[in-house]
């Protein structure tokens, strides 16, 4: 896919992979739609670096676990920039819920933003990115392929991206390609000590953290490569084969 020209939306692009995604793409010469929900001032950051690096922003705020702000997000992106060419589902929300503890109310946050948001998201974008010949890239997490006690609903909402990048894949063929990304250790949450961090280097077969650029080159092979669609694409620094 040639992106010079094209327009992205990138969720959740107000900072850590989200704006890496969203500053990558711009980088490309694409004009990227910047979404936000709670961190307008990352946001408005985004966009400057991307006009800095040549691509043309525009930031759109948006609370996505309502499910009727995805088609309001999709059409003001398709007002302000005519077109629609490329989806990237990053909005997410990570949150510690140890088995016993878990609420109906913090069950059904996770899934709203990490799974239904990116369904609806890309009903809504399907009948653009058709005419486009465009695509979608979902960003999922590690989570989905392995066993986190203390991250259940997370885990859960992530397989469910998985499945989604899939069976988006098949419906959405020949026009719109749809590709996934599982992302290790390439941001820490906030909250996470030091000694957190040592610990996953030592226990990750290549013996260091990754970073958001680890994710940007993904999305651009994914967007680079016509052949592929419906895969979702490990990156952890071997840590899904250890044994």
């Amino acid at each position: 896919m040639d992106l010079r020209g094209r327009t992205a939306l990138v969720t959740g692009a107000g900072h850590r992979v989200g704006r890496a995604i969203a500053v990558a793409l711009g980088s490309r010469g694409m004009r990227v739609a910047v979404h936000y929900n709670a961190t307008a001032d990352g946001a408005r950051e985004t966009a400057a670096q991307i006009e800095a690096s040549g691509g043309e922003a525009h930031t759109f705020a948006g609370d996505l676990t309502d499910a009727s702000r995805a088609p309001e997000l999709i059409e003001a992106v398709v007002g302000r920039f005519g077109q629609l060419d490329v989806l990237v589902n990053s909005a997410a929300v990570m949150v510690r819920t140890p088995f016993g503890e878990i609420t109906p109310k913090a069950w059904d946050d996770v899934m709203a933003l990490n799974t239904r948001a990116p369904f609806f998201l890309a009903q809504a974008a399907a009948p653009h990115l058709r005419r486009a010949k465009g695509a979608i890239v979902n960003i999922a997490d590690l989570a989905a392929f392995e066993t986190w006690p203390a991250y259940i609903p997370h885990g859960l909402s992530k397989a469910g991206v998985v499945y989604l990048t899939r069976a988006l894949a098949r419906v959405l063929a020949p026009e719109v390609r749809v590709g996934g990304i599982a992302p290790g250790v390439v941001l820490l949450p906030d909250d996470w000590s030091e000694r957190d961090a040592e610990h996953l280097r030592e226990t990750t077969p290549l013996h260091h953290d990754g970073s958001p650029e680890d994710v940007t080159r993904t999305v651009l092979f994914i967007l680079d490569s016509d052949y592929l669609t419906g895969e979702t694409i490990i990156v952890d620094g071997g840590r899904h084969v250890r044994t």
